[in-house]
């Protein structure tokens, strides 16, 4: 690979980082042809990209991200595939249900939203997380919930207040 073919992996890497906000480098090495294409083919079910690319390219691509990643680079040894996704917890999810027949594919670190995590030890960490989707929703939930309360008061109470009124009317009457 010459050097205008490597920078060419370096822009698209930095394109995809960016464009996904989210990624992960999982450990595939030692895996079968099989078995990577069988992760290819969930990845591609649960909307995740996987590229596997060289450590030294997927270090250039992080160098040139918006704040500071460089916890990451500990991680970048071996084989690397890495992960993008739209949603943070989406590839944790996948590689804890790949890891049920084995112990790969291993998390060696994700980069979700600026913050880095990394080791295989935060997988269930990871798996936990919130999608932003899911937190908006749980505001919304909680934001509703004292509005319909009022809400219902007053409608049990108006029908409480025409009712006195009415008997205040009979009795007059």
């Amino acid at each position: 690979m010459n050097r205008e073919e490597k920078h060419e992996v370096v822009s698209a890497l930095q394109v995809k980082m960016q464009e996904y906000g989210n990624f992960y480098i999982a450990d595939t090495s030692s895996l079968s042809v099989e078995k990577i294409n069988g992760i290819r083919r969930k990845c591609f079910e649960s909307g995740i990209e996987m590229q596997v690319a060289k450590n030294t390219l997927i270090r250039k691509a992080i160098e040139g991200l918006d704040g500071d990643a460089s916890e990451i680079f500990v991680a970048l040894k071996g084989q690397s595939a890495l992960l993008f996704s739209t949603v943070g917890n989406g590839p944790a999810k996948l590689i804890k249900a790949l890891r049920k027949g084995s112990d790969k594919p291993q998390l060696k670190a994700a980069y979700i939203d600026s913050t880095v995590f990394v080791g295989d030890n935060q997988l269930d960490t990871l798996v936990s997380l919130k999608s932003r989707e899911e937190l908006i929703g749980d505001i919304i939930g909680l934001l509703q919930s004292p509005a319909k309360n009022v809400i219902s008061a007053l409608q049990s109470g108006g029908n409480k207040i025409a009712g006195i009124v009415k008997t205040l009317q009979e009795r007059e009457g």
